[in-house]
């Protein structure tokens, strides 16, 4: 019988309709009836596209017996935490302090009077294996320590309160330094992340990491690491390994190793979006790769055929497994990516199969449950033997060739993967939602590649999201953070307005003829600071006073996990406007904002990286009057703390002004001059 996800929208949730498990979806009437029943409540919070998840769903949360007492002892409750992350931030911020890990799923007891949580961990087997006890047996001890522990339940609570509300309220510094030496030191611990894994442990894309150390790599400063050579390897490695799809493009959220061979193969918008920006960036720095550039145009290419739907927003993700046949009760993880050596020698000519092996790690034994994911071992141009190859292989994954597919079309859950009649191999489920953040991320990360490679298909794609976000997500004047087959719903939070803004001056950055990009970032800023401003602490808060009510904290987003930090990004958004308006208000905000964090920059700066890219905005930020024809060329240089603007009336013979606070340079009459100007005050003192 289904229970009450039936109602919800969400792909996660709806894969959990017909468990026994009375699930409830997180609302006032499931956590009133806790209260009521003094049921200790079992939240557990996961995501569409989540392996670990989908076993969960598939072994505990469909046993019977399990499910029995979990209805009778507990209110259990499901959350989505691409719809609520703000629920998933706090109460994954406790299960850290409670285990010292963190991850999804996400299982959480909480007490029902208070919601603060006393028990949690991850995946939990229907029996014992893994060093996990049997999810059963667990149950029953948490119920016994609930009813006969109360002093001890009582303590434990307090402590993680307390610790959640300490974390919560950051000491403001007003006169805290914000000075190139406390960026230098953000840029040394950052970097220091990106050296090479030695450990065996998985390898992540870890963008805002890459990105300033990227951006510490045009200082004439001594690091203790080489920004250059890790920023570049990183890129490297994302091109080259197994996290990219070779085949079919796009990237994988990350390997299950630390050579970057085999793929946990989920596909994220989130992680796309931000390695497309990443690799336009390092491109246009003076890293020209074939294997950069065919990597981005992949990913472009996979995201028109697999994410983009007709309205022109982006899908969220593709689940890491796929049905190998339509009988089959559970899906294979990774079956639509990978390759036994027999099909390779059957598929491929003798020639074709002889150089895929030169260029890639195929051998006969395989790198992944004795079949291949293909890995580069080198980013030159490949050989138009191996182009043909690569294309055979995409014609028997997809059933046809990729010039006769424009669009194709999403399985938007398991009963659609399996009953279609799929040309190729059953394709993964797609979670064909909108998120706005993520949708923000791949929209910049289209405008920056088509303002270094001027491929017009970028940035159509780019505009095309853009519009329908500004035409589709306010809902009674509030800005929404979802979107379900064109019904905007659940109010944004804080990483949906800075994304939005972000995205807004990118697409500005790549086309400043066209003003309406400002005028709307400008519009939704205006939003943002009146909902979501701190006036006491300064920095967001994740939502609004209205929105969330019944947290447990009022969070304020500064530390970067798969995705950036809100306030990192909305502090740098703010320099940016500052540059674009000449309103200085805008910049005295970012100090308020910098200043409201900058003891965790100091103390933890690994935890906060996109802080350090905000403070190089604040410290280096630059803008460029010149013309249309000007902007054009330099934006194919990577300058990443300057913004463009239109200026007709200029000196005589010059072409630009140079601005950095309140002066400008002296007019230059070259290109090479602005860039000698902007090297040069990126490496005097500071502001």
């Amino acid at each position: 019988m289904p229970n009450h996800l039936q109602s919800t929208k969400s792909l996660y949730l709806q894969k959990h309709v017909e468990n026994p498990i009375n699930w409830w979806y997180w609302c006032e009437s499931a956590l009133t009836e806790a209260k009521q029943e003094n049921k200790p409540i079992f939240l557990s919070i996961g995501y569409s596209s989540c392996h670990w998840c989908t076993v969960m769903e598939g072994e505990a949360f469909s046993d019977r017996a399990i499910a029995d007492y979990l209805n009778a002892n507990f209110l259990p409750i499901k959350v989505d935490r691409e719809e609520r992350p703000d629920i998933d931030s706090i109460y994954m911020q406790a299960l850290q302090m409670m285990t010292g890990q963190g991850g999804w799923p996400l299982n959480i007891f909480l007490n029902p009077e208070d919601l603060v949580p006393f028990y949690g961990g991850t995946y939990f087997p229907v029996e014992p294996k893994y060093g996990r006890p049997g999810f059963l047996d667990m149950l029953k001890s948490i119920r016994r320590f609930y009813d006969h522990e109360p002093d001890k339940l009582m303590a434990f609570k307090s402590e993680i309160l307390s610790n959640l509300q300490q974390s919560a309220a950051l000491p403001v510094n007003r006169e805290a330094d914000l000075t190139q030496d406390l960026l230098n030191q953000g840029i040394n611990n950052n970097t220091a992340v990106l050296q090479p894994n030695d450990l065996g442990r998985p390898s992540f894309p870890m963008i805002p990491y890459s990105t300033v150390a990227l951006q510490g790599s045009r200082f004439k400063q001594e690091y203790n690491y080489n920004t250059e050579a890790l920023s570049q390897k990183r890129g490297l490695d994302l091109v080259t390994g197994g996290i990219y799809d070779h085949v079919g493009g796009g990237f994988h959220r990350y390997t299950v190793d630390n050579t970057w061979t085999v793929p946990h193969f989920e596909k994220m918008l989130y992680d796309n979006g931000q390695i497309a920006e990443y690799l336009a960036n390092l491109w246009s720095s003076g890293l020209q790769q074939p294997g950069i550039k065919r990597a981005i145009a992949f990913t472009v290419t996979w995201l028109q055929r697999e994410m983009t739907h007709p309205q022109g927003y982006f899908y969220a993700a593709q689940d890491a497994d796929n049905f190998t046949t339509p009988t089959e009760v559970e899906p294979e993880e990774g079956d639509f990516y990978v390759w036994s050596y027999q099909e390779l020698e059957s598929l491929l000519s003798t020639t074709e199969l002889a150089e895929i092996q030169q260029e890639f790690s195929v051998t006969t034994s395989g790198n992944f449950e004795g079949k291949n994911v293909l890995q580069r071992l080198s980013t030159v141009e490949l050989s138009e033997n191996i182009n043909q190859a690569l294309a055979k292989l995409f014609t028997v994954r997809y059933g046809q060739a990729e010039a006769e597919i424009e669009i194709f079309p999403p399985a938007k859950n398991n009963q659609e993967a399996k009953s279609k009649n799929w040309l190729g191999r059953i394709p993964p489920v797609t979670d064909t939602k909108a998120i706005a953040a993520w949708n923000s991320l791949m929209i910049s990360g289209l405008a920056r590649a088509y303002a270094v490679f001027k491929d017009k298909s970028y940035l159509n794609l780019a505009t095309n999201a853009m519009e329908f976000l500004l035409q589709n997500q306010w809902l009674e004047g509030r800005f929404q953070r979802l979107n379900y087959d064109g019904v905007a719903t659940v109010p944004a939070q804080s990483e949906d307005y800075a994304l939005m803004i972000k995205a807004l001056l990118d697409l500005q950055s790549a086309c400043p003829d066209d003003s309406q990009w400002l005028e709307q970032a400008i519009s939704i800023q205006r939003e943002f600071d009146d909902l979501l401003w701190s006036i006491e602490l300064g920095g967001y808060y994740n939502n609004s006073t209205d929105a969330g009510k019944e947290l447990l904290v009022r969070e304020r987003s500064y530390m970067d996990n798969a995705t950036p930090a809100a306030n990192g990004i909305a502090i740098a958004n703010l320099v940016r406007l500052s540059l674009l308006t000449d309103n200085l208000e805008y910049l005295e905000q970012a100090e308020q904002g910098l200043q409201a964090f900058n003891s965790v920059m100091k103390k933890s700066p690994t935890a906060c990286p996109s802080l350090f890219t905000a403070l190089d905005w604040f410290l280096h930020g630059t803008s460029i009057k010149t013309s249309e024809l000007y902007i054009e060329q330099l934006n194919t240089n990577y300058l990443p703390t300057t913004v463009f603007r239109l200026e007709t009336e200029l000196p005589e013979a010059s072409i630009a002004l140079v601005c950095r606070a309140s002066s400008c340079l002296e007019p230059a009459t070259s290109i090479e001059q602005i860039l000698e100007q902007i090297n040069g005050s990126d490496n005097q003192a500071e502001r």
